[in-house]
């Protein structure tokens, strides 16, 4: 099953570029808007494989789950990982609006950001459930872990970050010479016998870093719901697929769910202590569902309430 999966993601990413988006062109709202809702229906029909995958022994089930704790375990770490992208979105705008990326070739970044995106969580997740499997105590490290994330975010609701400032680009000024000007779609051109990468490349690289910060924080919060490997990833992943239309759904939107972050610190905080309190408290996966659920409600329903500004 796992393997049908990653058939299916890379079948997923060959049509994507080499079919749908062969060509650079601008995403426009109803277009993202339209590939936003056809990868919430592939991960919402999914769960239909992962009862049936469950009921018929296609994959292993380590932890012994039914069909319906394993589809709502899976629709809950789609919940959570989908949720904790909103957060991603805001920083990869950020990216983008100070290496001034035209939105012309924003689609070509964030599809290798993707690739990459996929290797390095995958490497994460198998990591994480050997730790869990392997010693029980390391729940507590994690759930410990992601309260303190959610403090983090509670108080630093106005930290700036300028990705130009980061240690990260400067690493990579000595690797490789950086040149400011954007050449069509390439990440790297040459002049005079030299090669310099693009901004494109530097917000690429950028990306890619960040998404592994933020995977620090998502996949333990994955993993308190469920240790089963394939849950996990496949959960994680098809979320992580969408995030690209995603973003050019919200992007242009963001100050509109200023309270959403406060959504992220409750479910983040929630599943901390779930993780703290696994082994004295066994909670109903429906609650779990229900408290994130709720989370992201609130935050979306109080950001459309605020008084807008006015100049």
């Amino acid at each position: 099953m796992t393997f049908a999966f990653l058939a299916f993601v890379i079948v997923a990413l060959i049509l994507d570029l080499g079919v749908f988006n062969r060509k650079s062109h601008i995403i426009t709202t109803k277009e993202a808007g339209l590939w936003t809702g056809i990868w919430v229906g592939v991960a919402l029909g999914f769960s239909a494989l992962v009862y049936l995958a469950f009921a018929n022994g296609w994959t292993p089930n380590p932890t012994a789950l039914t069909p319906t704790d394993a589809v709502l375990k899976y629709i809950t770490g789609y919940l959570i990982e989908l949720s904790l992208s909103v957060d991603n979105i805001f920083v990869i705008a950020l990216i983008f609006s100070a290496f001034a990326i035209p939105p012309l070739y924003q689609h070509r970044v964030l599809f290798y950001g993707i690739i990459g995106a996929i290797v390095f969580r995958a490497i994460m997740i198998v990591f994480g459930v050997v730790l869990i499997q392997k010693f029980s105590w390391i729940i507590y490290v994690f759930g410990g872990f992601l309260l303190l994330t959610a403090l983090r975010m509670l108080f630093n609701q106005n930290q700036n970050y300028d990705p130009k400032n980061s240690k990260i680009l400067r690493w990579m000024g000595k690797l490789f010479p950086m040149t400011h000007t954007i050449e069509n779609e390439k990440f790297f051109i040459r002049k005079k016998g030299v090669r310099y990468a693009t901004p494109l490349f530097a917000a690429l690289i950028i990306i890619e870093f960040t998404d592994i910060f933020f995977a620090v924080d998502s996949i333990p919060a994955i993993l308190a719901i469920t240790a089963d490997p394939f849950l996990v990833f496949s959960s994680n992943i098809l979320a992580i697929m969408g995030l690209r239309s995603l973003y050019f759904l919200i992007s242009g939107m963001l100050e509109k769910f200023k309270y959403m972050s406060y959504s992220l610190v409750v479910i983040l905080a929630f599943v901390g202590l779930k993780m703290l309190l696994s082994h004295q408290v066994n909670l109903p996966e429906w609650l779990s569902l229900s408290v994130i659920a709720l989370s992201l409600l609130v935050g979306a329903i109080a950001s459309r309430l605020q008084p807008s500004k006015r100049a």
